[in-house]
């Protein structure tokens, strides 16, 4: 039984492709969409859960980049109760087709719904509600889709208002008259147009969006939704905006990455497991959490099989991570599966999944004001060394006492930006 939200047919896309380089080395052996977020969740969960929540029942997750451990995690959709006969969740990787035998990897997100128009025309949806997978926030999207087919519109861009207007010039900026109708539209400009920005969730009628993806496919590259696609449907006139309430962030630089976990820790978010609107995640049994005599705790987040023995202040621990007797660990994210030995120091920091600070190591630092620290998987800090402030070590590597400069590199600074 295909979904059905106001009399309309919705086919709900996911883009999950990305590569997300402003959040390596996080993402240099996993797909953004699969990072952890709060230790027990992936990126992808957000989107998901506001789908199936929303009553939206037909979703294609479009993949390219490191597909495989995305994969692992959606299950074929059976934690979202998306795992069904009829529907459900479709994941789409990359494909040859008749016409282009050799297959085509997408080069921005509107070019990745171009590639599957052939398969949406034989779905045949009224509406087409596509949005991006790493971003965090709680939206009903069968409002929106209500409001978009109240309007008439081409497109409904849900918008979210930053704190920093001058960070709009990441995003897609939006102005819109009283009744919401957009009137100016400008992607990633040098000088913002205001606070107002794309959230990146749209609803599209199908037939429009379709025959424009058509038709600016024949006419050239299509690139990022606001390269072109977007100003031709503003150009109608029938375009909307649909301010989203509440939190929202888009997690996709190593600072808004530990923001977001910063706010969630400070109550700033939203609430993760109410009855009416749960937020779903791929279930793994695991022990209970071992909280030591000798642990410290404050504003602190510890997932299932975690063994706390040492200090962990305004910072997140992961699935069956550890923080031995004497570590210290503040307003930092010690991912899953990652050690700090006793004597070890993280302080403003990412330790990534299965990495180990070794005793006396120190990681990241109080001062500064740039990107967090980042220890890469599988890497190993050796007892005494250290990794100071804004340093960024690579996956599977060891950093050694006295020989630091060898392994690590500055991070690259990119403010965050949400509300």
């Amino acid at each position: 039984m295909s979904t059905r939200i106001a009399g309309q047919k919705v086919l709900a896309i996911v883009l999950a492709g990305g590569k997300g380089s402003r959040l390596a080395p996080l993402t240099t052996e996993r797909a953004k969409p699969a990072v952890p977020f709060l230790g027990t969740y992936r990126l992808i969960d957000f989107s998901l859960s506001n789908l199936v929540n929303s009553g939206v029942g037909d979703v294609w997750v479009i993949e390219q980049y490191l597909p495989h451990g995305l994969n692992d995690h959606l299950s074929g959709g059976r934690p979202w109760d998306l795992d069904r006969t009829r529907g459900g969740l479709v994941v789409m990787p990359p494909f040859s087709s008749p016409e282009n035998e050799d297959g085509e990897f997408a080069q921005g997100n509107a070019h990745a719904l171009a590639q599957h128009v052939r398969l949406m025309r034989e779905f045949a949806p009224d509406v087409v509600l596509v949005m991006s997978a790493d971003h965090v926030y709680k939206l009903d999207y069968s409002d929106v889709i209500r409001e978009h087919v109240r309007h008439g519109a081409s497109v409904t861009m849900v918008t979210t208002d930053l704190k920093d207007a001058a960070q709009a010039t990441r995003f897609g900026n939006v102005r819109a008259d009283g009744e919401g109708r957009v009137t100016e539209f400008a992607y990633k400009p040098d000088e913002p147009l205001g606070e107002t920005v794309t959230a990146e969730v749209f609803v599209y009628d199908a037939d429009i969006l379709m025959d424009t993806l058509e038709e600016l496919e024949r006419q050239g590259d299509l690139g990022d939704y606001g390269e072109e696609l977007l100003p031709a449907l503003v150009s109608r006139g029938d375009a909307y905006a649909h301010p989203l309430e509440g939190y929202w962030m888009d997690v996709g630089t190593l600072d808004a990455y530990l923001q977001t976990h910063r706010d969630f820790l400070d109550g700033h978010g939203f609430p993760l497991d109410t009855r009416d609107w749960p937020f779903i995640t791929s279930s793994i049994s695991r022990p209970p959490t071992r909280v030591h005599g000798t642990a410290r705790l404050d504003r602190a987040f510890l997932c299932g099989g975690a063994e706390i023995a040492g200090e962990v202040i305004g910072s997140v621990v992961g699935p069956n991570a550890v923080v031995e007797e004497g570590a210290v660990v503040r307003d930092s994210i010690v991912q899953p599966g990652a050690v700090v030995r006793s004597g070890a120091r993280v302080v403003r920091a990412i330790v990534d999944a299965h990495a180990v600070v070794e005793a006396g190591a120190e990681v990241g630092a109080a001062e500064g004001d740039g990107p967090p620290t980042v220890v890469g998987a599988h890497s190993v800090v050796e007892a005494g060394a250290k990794v100071g402030a804004s340093l960024i070590v690579e996956p599977r590597q060891t950093v050694r006492a006295g020989r630091e400069g060898e392994t690590a590199r500055p991070a690259e600074r990119d403010d965050q930006a949400g509300k």
